[in-house]
């Protein structure tokens, strides 16, 4: 990723706004900058729920030393959950995305029948805000109404879309209401707060300085753990 250059960062001149879309310019292109995704690897053989993961980097464990470390599974591991995690680097509801349909994370997912299944998209959506609009919120219903009519016994868990600067652009909050009215309108469990657990704290952060660290991941299970306990799981 190259730096801009002093010119054009002008920071006297420019407004608030002006950096915050700086910003979101220059971490769009690191999170999208990632290899393509392997295929993700099927279910553990065994007898306990599958649980499945619809998500992107943050979900994927982009910046940990091994997959082991990453927060899912972590605790898919620690429930004896069968974890199936086909998370894309970069990828959201409609960042990034190509293919809507056949073969798609959704139907991928639909093709493992879980027992549980965490969302977690929406953080990528924000680099496409002015240009998506409330598209990315009627995708974001067709996924998840998808997703429902295809596992109409399986348990749904929300969660925030993550986070990883300290500068919130208003597109944050904006896919974060998105999300929790989604959330609440199939009768899924939500969990909030998500964007803020590792706010703050550089030391969490991977050298790319865009996805979290071993480090970043164990907070980010932590705080997991917790959320999931409270909702006897």
């Amino acid at each position: 990723m190259t730096a801009p250059s002093a010119s054009r960062l002008s920071s006297r001149r420019a407004s608030r706004p002006a950096l915050l879309g700086l910003l979101a310019v220059i971490a769009s292109a690191g999170l999208v900058a990632c290899a393509a995704p392997a295929p993700a690897p099927a279910p553990p053989e065994g007898d306990g729920p599958i649980v499945a993961f619809y998500g992107d980097s943050y979900t994927l464990g982009t910046g940990a030393t091994d997959d082991s470390v990453r927060w899912s599974t972590v605790i898919s591991e620690e429930r004896g959950w069968r974890e199936y995690n086909p998370s894309v680097n970069g990828l959201g509801y409609l960042r990034n995305r190509s293919t809507f349909g056949d073969g798609d994370l959704p139907d991928l997912i639909i093709e493992q029948s879980p027992d549980i299944v965490f969302v977690t998209m929406g953080l990528n959506d924000n680099f496409g805000y002015e240009q998506e609009g409330e598209r990315i919120a009627q995708q974001m219903n067709d996924d998840i109404d998808r997703l429902v009519e295809a596992l109409p016994e399986a348990r749904f868990i929300v969660v925030e879309p993550f986070w990883y600067t300290d500068e919130r652009p208003e597109s944050v909050e904006v896919i974060i209401g998105w999300q929790r009215a989604m959330a609440e309108r199939i009768g899924a469990d939500y969990i909030a707060g998500a964007s803020r657990w590792i706010e703050g704290r550089p030391e969490l952060m991977a050298s790319d300085g865009l996805h979290p660290n071993d480090d970043g991941y164990a907070v980010m299970a932590e705080r997991m753990r917790a959320e999931l306990e409270a909702l006897g799981l």
